[in-house]
């Protein structure tokens, strides 16, 4: 399907690709990965022809269709369903013939040809991609320039997905959807019928919904089957490997060298001598590993408060003279808490952060505070408003004017900003940096409560992990928005679910909540079934034969359902018995060997399950889809 060799490319005097290399089946679904800058999106760019590699080629099956997400979200007066249909271009074209053309002939092929392309469902395809990144039917409907600029990418990326191209490249599709939407595009990628290239830094997405990882490191491409899980783990068990032989090696030129050294001169030895100079010589040497730097977070423990921190009764909260977009709160925020706000983008989750950073008032209710407490607040809009003209370590000066240099540059490295970061301009730092120094700058003064509002938008796969381990260090109370439910999962112990203008805990966990919502999907795909006008004029007799013909119809996704089932169930009561053998003390008492052997089927075991439950949901999915 796709083809790279020798590809090399520079910028202004970078070299991000060199000889780089690398084949992706028809069919695959490849995640892209690499540190931040290494040169993902480039590449992506130099494979939709977008730029020009300097050396190198590109090959790509004929006839082949590449399709992305517009870098320009859509604005004007057409609604979003207008603007997804759209994206079909032979569709919109047959159809805008069809109206012309008089040619009987033609016209009988452009009705072929729309029954090829399944033309005829269209329509309610558009609309579910919408409605999964979250358009009801009412915003669908809606002027495209009513809405922000968030949701106009989201309806760039259901036009690209909608036009399901051969090779569909995305570039962090992620970043501009909540939790809820990006469990919905997990999903619909898994199941993606082309081959797909994805750029992203959210473990779960790269678990999910991909089948193989391309690894840009140090100019060069390296493919690794399976998910992100299984890609970090191969690749550390290699690096420990190269570790070991390029120790190894050492050691043997050490002992060649000495011996040279000795008897080079010596006639007895000589020839011995000579023979180990050309060993020597023919010594390829094995490369050192070279780790990137270590990601760190490391935030400033607060002075402990006395619980509650932050109680709200009753309180109702709005903008202006529009009715509250929350009613009726009644929560309570301790030291020791970690809380994850979910609930679908406008469902109030953000202003529930401005009302906990006090950037909202409460009209109506009673808010108490803690009488020391202190509160840093990340929010996405900060980091426009980051001042660009001055350096990370002026800005952080300006906010700590009491320290000395070294204490404010000791703090930025407690974000990764040493060295030439600090003196960097902010203008020319990254979006991943002004991340970092965005985080600096709200814990200057320890505060006891953190409110994140998806901090790990800019930040890739390594800092996310630095920022897990981080948060679950710090000793003060934090309250996160997230898409990336990897980050939720490992820091948050309490679920709070913002919707229909209130908020209360969620009577469960992350797992449950992503059931919830394809449960949800399922029932809303199923009722738009049942309403459709015609069917009310379909007699009973009818709808009796109507359902024994879908039901012989899918008798195989039936069984396929079932087989996916059983297989989670087999799998799911194996890992029961291998969690019981490692809860076990005395085990810890025997080999080593089995031990590994053991945590080793426990990872297989997770990602054999995460298949398993996406197969069964697409089994499930399918059979819905059928009319079951």
């Amino acid at each position: 399907m796709l083809t790279l060799e020798g590809l090399t490319y520079r910028i202004a005097g970078r070299t991000l690709l060199d000889g780089a290399a690398a084949r992706l089946a028809a069919g695959s679904r490849t995640g892209l990965v690499g540190r931040n800058g290494a040169g993902k999106s480039t590449l992506l760019r130099l494979i939709a022809g977008e730029l020009a590699p300097d050396a190198g080629r590109i090959d790509l099956s004929r006839g082949a269709r590449i399709g992305s997400v517009a870098q320009e979200a859509p604005t004007g007066d057409k609604t979003p369903l207008e603007i997804v249909l759209a994206a079909d271009t032979e569709r919109t074209a047959l159809l805008a013939e069809a109206g012309t053309v008089a040619d009987p002939q033609r016209i009988a092929a452009i009705h072929d040809r729309l029954a090829d392309i399944d033309a005829h469902r269209a329509e309610p395809r558009a609309a579910a991609i919408l409605a999964g990144l979250g358009f009801n039917e009412s915003a669908q409907a809606r002027p495209v320039d009513d809405f922000s600029g968030g949701w106009r990418m989201r309806i760039a990326l259901a036009a690209a997905l909608f036009a399901a191209p051969d090779l569909l490249l995305l570039d962090e599709p992620t970043n501009h959807l909540d939790l809820e939407a990006t469990i919905w595009l997990e999903g619909f990628l898994a199941g993606y019928p082309h081959t797909l290239l994805l750029v992203s830094h959210d473990r779960d997405v790269l678990n999910r919904a991909v089948d193989g990882i391309l690894h840009l490191e140090q100019t060069r491409l390296s493919y690794f089957r399976g998910g992100y899980d299984t890609f970090e783990r191969t690749r550390r068990e290699a690096l420990v490997r190269q570790s070991a032989l390029a120790r190894r090696q050492a050691e043997e030129r050490r002992r060649i060298e000495g011996f040279i050294e000795r008897f080079r001169y010596k006639a007895t030895k000589a020839r011995q001598a000579q023979s180990r100079i050309k060993a020597l010589a023919r010594m390829e040497p094995i490369a050192a590993v070279v780790e990137d730097r270590t990601e760190r977070f490391d935030f400033p423990q607060p002075e402990a408060l006395a619980p509650p921190i932050v109680t709200l009764d009753g309180v109702s909260v709005g903008y202006g003279e529009d009715p509250p977009v929350l009613r009726r709160l009644n929560l309570r925020i301790d030291m020791d808490d970690r809380i994850a706000l979910l609930g679908a983008n406008g469902n109030g989750k953000t202003t529930l952060l401005r009302l906990f950073a006090g950037r909202l008032g409460a009209p109506t209710g009673r808010i108490t505070r803690a009488g020391k407490l202190k509160t840093g607040y990340f929010a996405q809009n900060q980091l426009e408003e980051l001042p660009g003209g001055t350096t990370a370590g002026a800005h952080m000066a300006a906010l700590l004017p009491d320290l000395a240099e070294a204490k404010v540059r000791a703090h930025l490295g407690r974000f990764g900003l040493s060295g030439a970061r600090a003196t960097t301009r902010i203008a020319d730092l990254s979006g991943g940096e002004k991340a970092r120094l965005l985080l600096a700058a709200i814990t200057v003064e320890a505060p006891q409560l953190l409110l994140l509002d998806e901090p790990t938008n800019h930040l890739d796969v390594d800092a996310r992990e630095a920022l897990i381990h981080a948060l679950n260090a710090y000793e003060g109370a934090v309250l996160l928005v997230s898409h990336d439910s990897h980050l939720v999962d490992l820091v948050a112990d309490r679920l709070w679910l913002v919707e229909d203008g209130g908020c209360a805990p969620f009577e469960g966990d992350l797992a449950d909540y992503r059931r919830m919502l394809l449960e949800a999907g399922r029932t809303a795909r199923r009722a738009a079934r049942d309403s459709r006008p015609d069917a009310a004029m379909v007699s009973k007799a009818d709808d009796r034969r109507r359902r024994a013909a879908a039901r012989a119809a899918t008798a195989d996704l039936r069984k396929a359902v079932s087989a996916a089932e059983a297989r989670l169930e087999s799998l799911a009561a194996e890992q029961e018995r291998l969690r019981a053998k490692l809860a076990d003390p005395g085990l810890y008492d025997g080999p080593a060997d089995k031990i590994a052997a053991l945590n080793r089927r426990a990872g297989e075991l997770d990602k054999q399950i995460a298949a398993a439950e996406t197969a069964w949901l697409a089994a499930q999915e399918a059979l819905d889809e059928a009319g079951e």
